[in-house]
């Protein structure tokens, strides 16, 4: 026992003089460090009247200064303010209550997939423009840091200049960004946001703080970073890992996001909206695997002992147990353990719908699709689809859908926008979505995609525009959209063309889903069938066939021009119609009413553009259309017609001379009214009244030039009216008679306003009424107005000032007195 004391005591002092020299060399580290520190967190002292109860090492006590540095922008970047539409809509965004945020990852997805379409097709030409190694790996890598709370989508795509960053993600707001925000006021549906182009600001529905960063070949690495405050950063990259080419944005999540750093919950929004994307997606996933690894000690040694235990009662071959003791002691001893890895796993890896049978693809797919394509991820399914192959000379796929709604942007800019929703594909990669020349604009509300092999693959996309294929696959797709488009009014029930037919048993209960689905896309797009009836000569009988209309007999609801052929009178050659503001204001015209009375059909048309249309659809089925608010409207000879003009000519003439200043071409007999004294109707081929309206609103229109486009004006009267009657019996008793001059002329008037023309002189015509008024209550038209006190007033107080004396007189006549008391 002795010998032990002694050493034992040097072991206890040796130990007792190292600790002090760690601890120093510990606290003179953990010093070091937080010199390098801009403004470490503080450790509050003495917690829980613990000495030293909490301590930081320096690791910890780094990366909290990073994390708090992260929010704030950094002092070096060079700082910009966001645009006023982009800050308005990141306000709506960040201070958003909807409940589906999960569209930020979509959004970024699509924008990713967009910039390795551009990297692909310029590679078309330029291969070296991809790079080496990983750079030529066109993919898209989701990772998430749970411990650092921040997502990080890195695609390796065409990247973004500085120039790029300033552009897209600031200070110039494209046109759908004021669109977006008009659209969530009126909507509130964010799910559009992808519509607009402007996507990216999606991210703030879930961070609170943003970086991106990107590479582009012609330009250095930067970094843009906001934190949704109305202004952001961009600075030159020195510290992150270089990219090569590409872009990674990392979102550094709010508090009430953490759901986005679980694997499942990304997967899930993956799997959802970008199944179909075409190029991969990673995420960098962890799973636990079983390993063999080496039997701790312990446990082997105790293995040893319950081995000898159990073989000590054995007897047998001593040679044979010594053998097989050898060999176990020469195999290493294991375990299975679950461990933790992690790997990039492939979450879309489903083949292009196009390019499968039509046949094998559901309508959830079709419906995938669509919404994957359109980024419209509404709950409505598309009105219809087509999926063909054409063979032959050129050869193709094509998938197209009609949208369930229009956009709201679809007319605005219809003759200036290169705008197309079709995307062209050769041999599967992605060329361009700005290929006009695949559908005429009318068509432009379609989508889908066409994928060719036909086509050459490395050439510059102003080349391929002018390829003698691009003809043939244009007129193919006209042809298959017109059919699509034909085929929902053929499958819908409602549709005026299949109510009258007899076999009405076809319709099952499984087409219920189809009832008004026709209405619903005219009401949509039926702007669009009518541009296109002018616009396509070669369509326009296709085209015509389309049209819907309310008309007198269609009971409120939408009929077709073949309707209209079948209800008509035996013997009417002719189509009527009649174009106007609204269904309600042409059911009271005076141009319908002999119409009415003799049984014929009038359809209504209430569009602007129908004035344009009916300039180009000038017959149907060898039936020729014609106004009824125009010359030329024939109901049949009546035997008492030549009797009544020679009756009434006398009247007729003089009335078209006292209208002589008004510009009246003639004064005829009418054969359309039946209750209305007169109306005026315009020449066949000039405006109608409803067309002047229309050209008189345009806001660079000429006044001076529509002269010459104006109508002549025709002054209809009813002769089995009781006021022509009259008229006429006064014009041969006096034709000077100022009274019947000044009735024929407020006839006149009244007839203008009535038939839907806009009076040049409404002082005028207010004025006659006055006398009209006054003559029916025998009031003498010389009665003059009486006048009220305020002119009495105002005349004393006239007075009064020239009787004042001067006002420099006045005050040389106060007292001093007065001045003083001043």
């Amino acid at each position: 026992m002795g010998k032990w004391t002694i050493p034992s005591v040097l072991l206890v002092l040796c130990l007792l003089c190292a600790l002090p020299d760690q601890g120093r060399k510990l606290r003179a580290n953990a010093e070091g460090d937080s010199e390098e520190l801009v403004d470490p967190p503080k450790v509050e002292e003495k917690l829980g009247a613990v000495p030293n109860g909490l301590s930081t090492d320096s690791d910890v006590v780094k990366r909290e200064s990073e994390s708090i540095s992260k929010r704030s922008l950094r002092n070096s970047a060079e700082k910009f303010e966001f645009q006023a539409e982009v800050s308005r809509l990141m306000d709506i965004l960040v201070n958003s209550l909807y409940s589906n945020k999960d569209i930020f990852l979509r959004e970024l997805i699509s924008n990713a997939s967009d910039a390795l379409d551009k990297i692909r097709f310029l590679a078309l030409t330029d291969k070296d423009i991809l790079g080496e190694g990983d750079d030529t790996k066109l993919e898209i890598q989701i990772k998430v840091d749970k411990e650092k709370r921040i997502v990080t989508l890195r695609d390796k795509g065409i990247g973004m200049t500085k120039e790029d960053l300033i552009k897209n993600l600031g200070t110039i707001a494209k046109s759908g960004t004021s669109a977006f925000v008009e659209k969530m006021q009126t909507s509130g549906d964010l799910n559009l946001i992808g519509q607009f182009g402007v996507g990216f600001y999606s991210v703030y529905l879930v961070a609170d703080y943003v970086e991106v960063i990107s590479k582009n070949n012609d330009d250095k690495q930067y970094v843009w970073e906001s934190k949704a405050d109305g202004a952001f950063a961009i600075s030159e990259d020195t510290w992150n890992e270089p990219l090569g080419r590409g872009t990674e944005i990392r979102l550094h999540l709010r508090e009430e996001a953490g759901e986005y750093l679980e694997e499942s919950k990304l997967k899930d929004l993956v799997k959802k909206y970008s199944e179909f994307i075409n190029f991969p997606i990673y995420l960098w996933a962890s799973k636990e695997v079983d390993v063999e690894v080496p039997a701790d000690e312990d446990e082997s040694s105790d293995e040893e002992e319950s081995s000898e235990t159990s073989s000590s009662g054995e007897e047998g071959d001593e040679d044979t147990e010594k053998t097989e003791d050898e060999d176990a002691e020469k195999k290493p001893k294991t375990k299975k353990v679950k461990e933790t890895s992690s790997e990039w796993e492939l979450l879309n890896d489903v083949k292009a719908i196009w390019l499968r049978n039509p046949k094998e693809v559901t309508d959830e797919e079709y419906t995938k699709f669509y919404h994957s394509l359109a980024k419209d991820f509404s709950d409505e399914k598309p009105l219809a689809w087509s999926h063909f192959t054409a063979e032959g000379d050129v050869e193709f796929k094509a998938v197209l859908f009609v949208p369930p709604k229009a956009p709201s942007d679809l007319y605005e800019s219809y003759y200036n926008s290169n705008k197309s929703n079709l995307k062209l594909y050769v041999r599967r990669v992605f060329i361009s979505d700005e290929f006009d020349e695949l559908l005429p604009k009318y068509l432009n509300f379609l989508k889908g995609l066409v994928d060719s092999d036909t086509l050459p693959l490395n050439v510059s996309r102003e080349m391929l525009q002018q390829h003698s294929s691009l003809k043939t696959i244009k007129k193919k797709l006209i042809r298959k959209a017109l059919d699509m488009i034909r085929k929902i009014a053929e499958e819908d029930p409602e549709d005026a063309n299949n109510k009258d037919k007899k076999d009405t048993e076809k319709f099952g209960d499984e087409d219920d889903e189809k009832k008004g689905q026709y209405a619903k896309f005219w009401n949509e797009f039926g702007k669009s069938i009518k541009l296109g009836i002018i616009e396509d000569a070669t369509n326009r009988n296709r085209l015509a066939k389309l049209l819907r209309f309310e008309s007198t007999k269609s009971d409120g609801q939408l009929t077709s021009l073949d309707q209209y052929i079948s209800r008509m009178k035996s013997g009417q050659k002719d189509i009527f119609y009649i174009t106007g503001t609204s269904k309600e204001q042409l059911e009271k015209s005076p141009f319908l009413e002999r119409l009415k009375k003799k049984n014929y059909e009038v359809i209504f048309f209430t569009d602007p553009v129908d004035e344009y249309l009916m300039q180009y659809l000038m017959d149907y089925e060898d039936s020729k259309f014609q106004n009824v608010s125009k010359e030329g409207l024939k109901l049949g000879k009546d035997s008492k017609d030549k009797d009544l003009k020679e009756s009434y000519k006398e009247l007729t003439k003089w009335w078209k001379s006292a209208l002589a200043s008004d510009n009246v071409d003639d004064v005829k007999i009418s054969n359309r009214l039946d209750n209305t004294p007169c109306v005026v109707v315009t020449s066949k081929y000039g405006w109608s009244a409803n067309m002047e309206r229309i050209m008189q609103s345009q806001t660079l229109s000429d006044a001076n030039k529509q002269g010459y486009m104006r109508g002549k004006r025709v002054l209809e009267i009813n002769p089995r009216h009781p006021i022509i009657k009259e008229l006429r019996e006064r014009v041969v008793k006096n034709p000077e008679d100022e009274s019947v001059k000044n009735t024929a002329q407020l006839m006149y008037q009244t007839a203008l306003m009535e038939s839907g023309f806009t009076l040049s002189d409404p002082k005028d015509f207010a004025s006659r009424i006055h006398d009209s008024v006054k003559s029916g209550l025998n009031i003498s038209p010389d009665a003059a107005v009486e006048e009220d006190d305020d002119a009495d007033e105002a005349e004393t107080e006239s007075k009064e000032e020239a009787s004042a004396p001067p006002k420099d007189e006045a005050e040389d006549a106060e007292t001093p007195e007065a001045k003083d008391e001043l």
